[in-house]
């Protein structure tokens, strides 16, 4: 059993978080910080998406917006 958590500690280590140790010993702050601004922009625009989806669906009525709409209000 600990020969296989230790080839997950080494899948992790050793294989899937090597572009993390590239990116730690840059000297450039803004190129280190790029899966940061990836997942920044990857939520900024998911999040455009779902309001403007919700404003598509309010905007139609199609929402029931009674008192009773729920079973837990």
């Amino acid at each position: 059993m600990r020969a296989f958590f230790e080839a997950i500690e080494d899948l992790f280590v050793n294989g899937l978080f090597w572009p993390y140790d590239f990116f730690r010993f840059m000297e450039n702050w803004w190129t280190s910080n790029t899966v940061n601004w990836i997942f920044l922009l990857a939520g900024t625009v998911a999040m455009v998406y779902w309001l403007l989806e919700l404003k598509k669906f309010n905007d139609r009525g199609e929402e029931d917006k009674s008192i009773t709409a729920h079973s837990y209000l």
